[in-house]
C-alpha cells in the first residue's frame, strides 16, 4: 500500500516551478551549505564530514598561487582610500535584473503582449509589488495572512561557490557564516519570537528572518514596536558585515566542523553525481564547503574582499512575504537599503590582486553563460544539453540556449599566458582532485554516454542514476504551460507504472523514481531516473527500470492514465485556489523564489486554477505523448531508429567496493553494455486497469448498517476532565466513542483548505510483542508489510492503489516501540472526478474514500507474502546500512548499553527479520486492530456533522469482536516501563571508512513525554516533595496534567541554546549539538540524548564540553529569567505555528482518550499556553534533578572511523563535502 509514493507524485506538481520540500539529507545534485542549527523534518536524517589535518602556516592570496593567480612571492595590496569620487565596483556590470518576469519594464511588455501574441500570456499575481531602487537593488512583496501578524524576508545574494576564484574555493561559505554570525542587529532580534538563519550553495547565498510584526517587547513609550525596520537592518547589516577577526575564527572553527559533520556515505555519493553530471562546467570543482587548506588561514582582508566584491545592491534580491501593508513595505525598503552604492563596497576590496581577477571572471561571466543570458539566479556556467530536435525551435531565438559550443570562451581583457579565459574550468589546477574516471561512451554512432562507477567499502547497495540536461523553459503563456502540464500528466503516470507494476512478486529494485525538475541551483533542468537495488541483481533492474521508460518513451499514456492524472492535477489546483491567503509565508516564499528565478510568471492559486483548468479542458492525448517522446528521447534515442537528441547522456552507478557474488561486479564497459541492451529490449505498450470508483458500494453500507446499528457514545477521559457529550459538537475538537468501542477525536482546520488528516492509533507497538508473546520484530515487519500490500476484498493491490492515486488519498503504516500508527492524507473535497466544467461527474470524497479505505483494513485486508518479502527485504537492507553508518552505528551502541540490550528499543537484526512468517506477522498486526483499543483522530477542512456521520456508517458498523480470533487471552494490556539504568559507562567505536569522522554522544535517564519516570513516580511529585516552600498556588499549578510535559519542552529548548553558545561559539569544537528526549508517552521513563560532531582530535573535548554544560545547567549556571522567556516564546510560536497543520491536530488528539495515556487528556491542548506562561525557572531547576544529570549517571560514547588495513585510495574525483539540497527547493540551515 506504498501509496504514500504514487500520490507524492503529483504532489511535486502542485506548482509550475515544481517546488520541492526543505531537506538535509544530500539529495542528487542539489547542493547547499548551512551555517546554524539544522530542522528536522522529513524525516529525512542529518550529516557529517570531511576532517583534514591542520595547517598554522600563514596565508595570503598572493604567496599561494603562481600563474592563474597573483605572481609567486607577491604581497597583499591594500586598496587606498580616496576623499574623492569613488571608482566603478570592479566587478560590477551591466547584467540582466534578477526579478526576470517580475522587473517592471518585462512584466509590462508581457502583459501588453497579450493582444498581439499568438498564445496568451499568463496573468501575474494581482496583489505582487516588485521595483529597483536607484542603487539597482531590487525587491519583491507578496502581501499574505497566513499567518497572521508574522511575516518573512528573504535576502538573496547572486553569488555563491561557483563565483569563486582558484584560492577562494569555500570563502562564500564562511563570508555567510561571518556575515550573519557576527551580525549585531540580527542579536537584537533575539527574545523576539522570531527565527534567523542563511545558507549558501552554488549559486547564492541566502540570509532570512521570520518574525511576528510587532515585537512582544514593548518600547520607550510602551507600544509595540513594528519588527520589519529591525529585520531589514538586520539583512542590511550583512551587507556592511564588519568581519571581526574573532567571528570569523569562530565560523572558520564552525564550517571546518561542518565538513566533518556532513561528510557521509549518502553525501559522498551526491559529491560524486554531481562531479560527473556537471564535468563541462563550474559545477564540478566549486563545491560550497572548498577546500580545508584554504579556510584555515584565510584572514580579514580575504573575507572582507570576498564579501565587497559580491555584496553590492546590484547583486541581490529582497524578498518580503507576510501580513504588512505595502506601501509601508516599498518606504521602509528604500530607507534601510537605499544608501548602498556598489561604488563603496568596491572601495573597501582589500586585496588588490584578487580586484583583478574577480573582474576578469566577471567579464567572462556576461560574455556568455547562462546566467547572464537566461536568469541572474543560475550559476555562471554552460550545459551539454540532451534535447531533440523539435523543442529547440520551441526555445527563445535570442538565448540560443541548445547551441552550447559558443559558451565555452571568453576572451580575457588582461594579457598573460593565455589568451582564453577558463571560466568552466576545463584546464588543470593546482588545487584539482584527480580526475581519471571521466570517460565518455559512444554507443553507436551519434548515442555518447558519460558512464561512472563509484565503489566505497560503506556502500550496502547498488544505486544507478542516469541524467540528461536539458534547458530550463519560462512558463510564461498558455503553449507553454499546456506543455508543462502535459509533462507532469506524463512524469505521474510513469512513477504509478514503477511503484504499482513495478513491484512484483520479486521486484527487481528496491526503490525506483523517474523526474525532471527545473534546478536554478545548476541552470538547467535535470531529467533524472533513479534506482536502488541488490548489487547482485544490479543489470536486471537497470534492464527493468530503462524498459519501463521506453514503454513510455515510445506508446506513451493510455486514455485511462490521461484521465486519472489530468483530473489529480485540476483537483490539486483546486485546492490551492481554496487556500487562497491561507498559505503559509514559507511555502508562498519558496514558491516566489522558484518561480522568479526560472524565469516563470507567478500567478495567484486562483490564477493558476483558472488556467490550469482552461488547459486541461483542451488537452489532448496526442499532446501528452509528444511530452512523453520528449521526457525519455535521451534514453529512446540510445536505440537506432527512435526518436533521438543530441547531446550526452549521464550515466553514474554506485556500488560495495567488494562483494563474494561475481554477480555484483560492475564497470564502465559492463554499465554501458547493460543501458545498451536495456534499450534493444522490445516493449510493448501498458493496458488500463479497471480502478474501482468506490470499495464499499451503498448497497454494502447500507446491509452492514442493519446488520451492526452503530451510535455514538461518550467520550471518557483520564486527565479530570468530565465525559462529553454524545450528541454534540464540542470545541476545540469534538471527542466521542463509537459502540463498537472505536474513539474518535474530530477538528475541523480550514487553514489547510480542502486537506485533511486521519490518524489510527492502535496503542501496543514492539512493547506488546513481548507482552503479548509475539516472535520479537513480528509486529514491525507486519506493519511494513501491510504498507507494501493492499489488496481489500475481491480487488487486487494495483487497484486499490490506483483508488488512492485517484483521491490523492496518502497513507504510511508504521509500527514504534509503543504503537500501530496509520497516517493518512487526502483531500476534503469530490475527488476522482471525470471530465471539466459543465460536463464534470463528480467522485466520491477523499474523507469518505479514507474511511472506506481504514474499514477495508481492519475487516478484509489480504495478506500477502510479495509484500511481506518486500517488508523484509527493507529491515534486512536497513540493519544491514547501520553498520555501515558511524552515527548509525554509534547510536546503537549506547542505545544497547543504555537498555541493556533490551530488543524493543534496538534495530531488528537479520536473522530475527528472517524468521518472521506471514503468519506471524498477521497475528500480531491483527491483534492489535480490535475496535476496542482503537482511536481515530481526525482533522481537516470539512464540515464536522457530515464526517461524523461518514465515520459512524464506515467505522460504526465494524462489528465490536473484529479480529477478536486474534486476541491473545490472559494477557497483561498494561506497558512496561523502560530499562532501569545500571552506573552509567563509557563506550568507544571504530568504524573502518577512508575518511575521517568522529561522533560523540550523553546519555542517561529520563521522564517520558507527560513526565513518568521508569519508577513510576512523576515530574510533578518529585518537584513538589522537593519544593517545602511552594504556596499553594504552585501546587495547584503542578498538579496539572500538563506540567511535566511543559517543565520538559522548556528545558529542552533551553539546552539546546546553552549547548549552542558553549560547545559552538564559545568553545568552538563543533558545528552543531543537539539535545533530544525519547518522548514516550505510554511506557514510563525514557531518556536524553546529546550527540555532537567534532572531527576525530576534538571529540573527546567536544564530549567533556557537553558534559561540562549539563552539569553547569543544574548547578553553577543554573535556568535564567531570561532563558526561560525565551524558549517559552520559542514553544509557543512553534504550537501556534504548527497548529494550523491537519497532521498537528491529529497527533495531539491521538492518545486523549486512551486510559493507557492518563494525564494526556482535553486540557493538554487547551490549558497548553496558559500552563507554558506559568512556568518558573524553580520548576525547571528541580525537573532537571529528575533526570540522570550525575557524572556516575551519565553514559557517554565516541565513535571514530579508522583507515581500512592497506586502503589504497581511488584516482577519483573526490569533491569537497558540502549539504545537500532537494532540486527546486533551498536547503533551510
Amino acid at each position: 500500500m506504498k501509496f504514500q509514493v504514487a500520490a507524492g507524485i503529483l504532489a511535486t506538481a502542485l506548482f509550475v516551478g515544481d517546488v520541492n520540500a526543505f531537506s538535509f539529507v544530500p539529495q542528487r545534485s542539489s547542493i547547499a551549505v548551512t551555517p546554524s542549527k539544522s530542522i528536522s523534518n522529513n524525516g529525512r536524517t542529518r550529516s557529517s564530514s570531511l576532517a583534514m589535518k591542520d595547517d598554522n602556516s600563514k596565508f595570503s592570496f598572493a604567496n599561494l598561487f603562481s600563474g592563474e593567480g597573483a605572481a609567486s612571492g607577491a604581497t597583499p595590496t591594500r586598496v587606498r582610500r580616496s576623499s574623492a569620487t569613488l571608482e566603478p565596483h570592479p566587478s560590477q556590470r551591466d547584467h540582466i535584473n534578477p526579478l526576470n518576469a517580475l522587473y517592471p519594464p518585462n512584466k509590462q511588455a508581457i502583459e501588453e503582449s497579450a493582444g498581439t501574441s499568438t498564445t496568451p500570456p499568463l496573468p501575474f499575481h494581482p496583489a505582487v509589488q516588485s521595483g529597483v531602487l536607484s542603487n539597482g537593488f531590487s525587491y519583491v512583496f507578496l502581501p499574505n495572512r497566513s499567518p497572521p501578524n508574522r511575516f518573512e524576508a528573504h535576502l538573496q545574494v547572486f553569488s555563491g561557490s561557483s563565483d569563486e576564484l582558484e584560492p577562494q574555493q569555500g570563502i562564500a561559505h564562511l563570508t555567510e557564516h561571518v556575515a550573519y554570525m557576527g551580525s549585531r542587529k540580527r542579536e537584537r532580534l533575539f527574545g523576539t519570537g522570531s527565527q534567523t538563519n542563511a545558507y549558501t550553495d552554488f549559486h547564492h547565498t541566502v540570509f532570512y528572518a521570520a518574525c511576528p510584526t510587532y515585537s512582544p517587547n514593548t518600547g520607550s513609550f510602551g507600544s509595540p514596536q513594528p519588527m520589519l525596520p529591525m529585520a531589514l537592518d538586520a539583512l542590511c547589516d550583512v551587507m556592511e558585515a564588519r568581519c571581526d577577526p574573532s567571528r570569523i575564527e569562530k565560523e572558520r572553527q564552525a564550517v571546518l566542523s561542518e565538513m566533518t559533520m556532513v561528510n557521509t556515505i549518502e553525501y559522498r555519493v551526491e559529491c560524486q553525481i554531481l562531479s560527473t553530471l556537471h564535468r563541462e562546467n563550474r559545477l564540478a570543482k566549486r563545491f560550497p564547503i572548498g577546500k580545508e587548506s584554504l579556510i584555515q588561514k584565510w584572514n580579514r582582508d580575504d573575507v572582507k574582499t570576498w564579501h565587497r566584491t559580491h555584496y553590492r545592491p546590484d547583486n541581490v534580491l529582497l524578498y518580503i512575504v507576510g501580513d504588512l501593508d505595502p506601501q509601508y513595505v516599498q518606504q521602509t525598503i528604500e530607507d534601510k537599503f537605499g544608501h548602498l552604492t556598489a561604488e563603496k563596497q568596491g572601495s573597501e576590496i582589500a586585496l588588490l590582486e584578487l580586484k583583478g581577477d574577480a573582474s576578469d571572471l566577471a567579464d567572462a561571466v556576461v560574455g556568455n553563460t547562462l546566467k547572464q543570458r537566461q536568469s541572474w539566479h543560475y550559476p555562471p556556467v554552460r550545459h551539454d544539453f540532451c534535447v531533440v530536435e523539435g523543442v529547440k525551435d520551441l526555445l527563445d531565438d535570442e538565448t540560443k540556449l541548445v547551441e552550447t559550443g559558443d559558451l565555452e570562451v571568453v576572451e580575457k581583457k588582461s594579457e598573460d599566458e593565455s589568451s582564453i579565459y577558463d571560466i568552466h574550468l576545463q584546464r588543470p589546477y593546482s588545487l584539482d582532485d584527480k580526475v581519471e574516471f571521466l570517460k565518455e561512451a559512444e554507443l553507436s554512432p551519434g548515442k555518447v554516454i558519460r558512464p561512472h562507477i563509484f565503489k566505497h567499502e560503506l556502500l550496502q547497495n547498488f544505486s544507478f542514476h542516469l541524467f540528461a540536461k536539458r534547458p530550463v523553459e519560462p512558463i510564461k503563456d498558455m503553449e507553454s504551460f499546456r506543455r508543462s502540464l502535459a509533462r507532469r500528466v506524463c512524469l505521474a503516470a510513469l512513477q504509478i507504472r514503477l511503484n504499482v507494476g513495478g513491484r512484483s512478486d520479486d521486484p527487481a529494485f528496491t526503490f525506483v523514481e523517474f523526474n525532471q525538475l527545473d534546478s536554478a541551483r545548476e541552470g538547467c533542468a535535470v531529467c533524472s531516473l533513479d534506482m536502488t537495488a541488490d548489487p547482485p541483481r544490479w543489470r536486471e533492474a537497470v534492464l527493468k527500470s530503462i524498459s519501463e521508460i521506453r514503454k513510455l518513451g515510445i506508446h506513451g499514456v493510455t486514455p485511462g492514465e490521461m484521465e486519472r492524472y489530468a483530473s489529480a492535477l485540476l483537483t490539486d489546483a483546486e485546492q490551492l485556489a481554496a487556500q487562497g491567503d491561507m498559505i503559509s509565508h514559507g511555502d508562498q516564499l519558496a514558491y516566489l523564489m522558484e518561480t522568479v528565478a526560472n524565469g516563470h510568471t507567478f500567478m495567484s492559486p486562483e490564477q493558476s486554477y483558472a488556467v490550469t483548468e482552461q488547459a486541461l479542458s483542451t488537452l489532448t492525448l496526442e499532446e501528452v505523448n509528444r511530452a512523453a517522446a520528449e521526457l525519455c528521447s535521451h534514453i529512446t534515442g540510445l536505440n537506432d531508429g527512435e526518436l533521438t537528441s543530441t547531446g550526452k547522456v549521464v550515466a553514474v552507478a554506485c556500488t560495495p567496493k567488494s562483494s563474494d557474488n561475481e554477480a555484483a561486479f560492475v564497470d564502465d564497459d559492463m554499465l554501458c553494455q547493460a543501458i545498451r541492451e536495456a534499450c534493444t529490449i522490445e516493449v510493448e505498450p501498458v493496458e488500463d486497469v479497471v480502478v474501482p470508483h468506490t470499495l464499499v458500494t451503498p448497497e454494502e453500507l447500507e446491509e452492514e448498517m442493519k446488520k451492526n446499528p452503530p451510535s455514538w457514545e461518550s467520550g471518557q477521559f483520564s486527565d479530570g476532565t468530565p465525559n462529553t457529550p454524545a450528541d454534540r459538537i464540542t470545541r476545540p475538537f469534538t471527542l466521542r466513542r463509537l459502540s463498537n468501542g472505536i474513539r474518535v477525536g474530530i477538528n475541523q482546520n480550514p487553514a489547510e483548505s480542502q486537506r485533511g488528516h486521519l490518524r489510527l492509533v492502535a496503542p501496543g507497538g514492539r512493547d506488546a510483542e513481548r507482552r503479548l508473546g509475539f516472535k520479537s520484530g513480528s509486529l514491525a515487519v507486519g506493519a511494513r508489510a501491510m504498507q507494501e500490500g493492499g489488496s481489500f476484498g475481491s480487488f487486487t493491490r494495483e487497484q486499490v492503489e490506483l483508488f488512492a492515486v485517484d483521491h490523492l488519498i496518502m497513507v504510511e503504516i508504521n509500527c514504534n516501540e509503543e504503537s500501530l500508527v496509520m497516517d493518512f492524507v487526502f483531500p476534503t473535497t469530490n475527488v476522482g472526478n471525470s471530465g471539466y466544467g459543465e460536463n464534470m461527474k463528480l467522485g466520491i470524497t477523499g474523507t469518505e474514500s479514507v474511511l472506506q479505505i481504514v474499514r477495508e483494513i481492519l475487516v478484509d485486508f489480504n495478506w500477502e507474502e510479495d509484500a511481506l518479502g518486500r517488508s523484509k527485504s527493507s529491515y534486512r537492507t536497513a540493519h544491514e546500512s547501520l553498520g555501515k553508518s558511524l552515527e548509525g552505528k554509534s547510536t546503537e551502541m549506547i542505545m544497547d548499553a543504555v537498555t541493556s540490550g533490551d530488543d524493543r528499543f534496538l534495530s531488528i537484526d537479520v536473522d530475527t527479520v528472517n524468521a518472521v512468517t506471514l503468519e506471524d506477522a498477521k497475528n500480531a498486526v491483527m491483534s492489535q486492530l480490535r475496535p476496542k483499543d482503537l482511536e481515530i483522530s481526525v482533522s481537516g477542512d470539512f464540515v464536522v456533522n457530515e464526517v461524523l456521520e461518514q465515520i459512524l456508517q464506515y467505522l460504526g458498523t465494524v462489528p465490536a469482536d473484529a479480529n477478536a480470533e486474534f486476541e491473545v487471552k490472559d494477557a497483561t494490556m498494561e506497558f512496561d516501563s523502560v530499562p532501569k539504568l545500571a552506573p552509567g559507562k563509557h563506550l568507544d567505536l571504530e568504524l573502518e571508512d577512508s575518511d575521517p569522522r568522529a561522533v560523540a554522544y550523553v546519555a542517561g535517564a529520563a521522564p517520558n513525554q507527560w513526565g513518568f519516570l521508569a519508577d513510576g513516580t512523576s515530574v510533578a511529585q518529585r518537584v513538589s516533595e522537593a519544593d517545602k516552600r511552594a504556596s499553594d498556588y504552585d501546587k495547584q499549578r503542578r498538579a496539572h496534567p500538563l506540567f511535566g510535559n511543559a517543565a520538559l519542552s522548556l528545558i529542552s529548548e533551553i539546552a539546546n541554546r546553552r549547548l549552542f553558545s558553549t560547545v559552538r561559539e564559545r568553545k568552538q569544537l563543533t558545528y552543531d549539538a543537539n539535545f533530544s528526549l525519547t518522548g514516550f508517552e505510554r511506557m514510563k521513563g525514557g531518556w536524553f540524548l546529546v550527540t555532537v560532531t567534532a572531527s576525530k582530535e576534538k571529540a573527546q573535548k567536544a564530549l567533556d564540553a557537553c558534559k561540562e554544560t549539563l552539569e553547569a545547567l543544574r548547578k553553577s549556571n543554573p535556568i535564567s529569567v531570561d532563558n526561560l522567556e525565551s524558549a517559552k516564546r520559542v514553544v509557543l510560536n512553534r504550537h501556534e505555528g504548527e497548529l494550523r497543520t491537519s497532521q498537528y491536530w491529529a497527533t495531539i488528539m491521538s492518545g486523549i482518550q486512551e486510559e493507557s495515556i492518563p494525564l494526556k487528556g482535553p486540557l493538554s491542548v487547551t490549558d497548553f499556553h496558559a500552563v507554558i506562561e506559568a512556568m518558573t525557572t524553580t520548576d525547571l531547576q528541580l525537573a532537571l534533578d529528575c533526570m540522570g544529570l550525575e557524572e556516575s549517571q551519565l553514559y557517554t560514547a565516541i565513535g571514530k572511523t579508522v583507515q581500512p588495513e592497506g586502503l589504497v585510495v581511488d584516482e577519483i574525483v573526490k569533491a569537497s563535502p558540502m549539504a545537500g539540497m532537494g532540486r527546486g527547493g533551498a536547503l533551510m540551515g
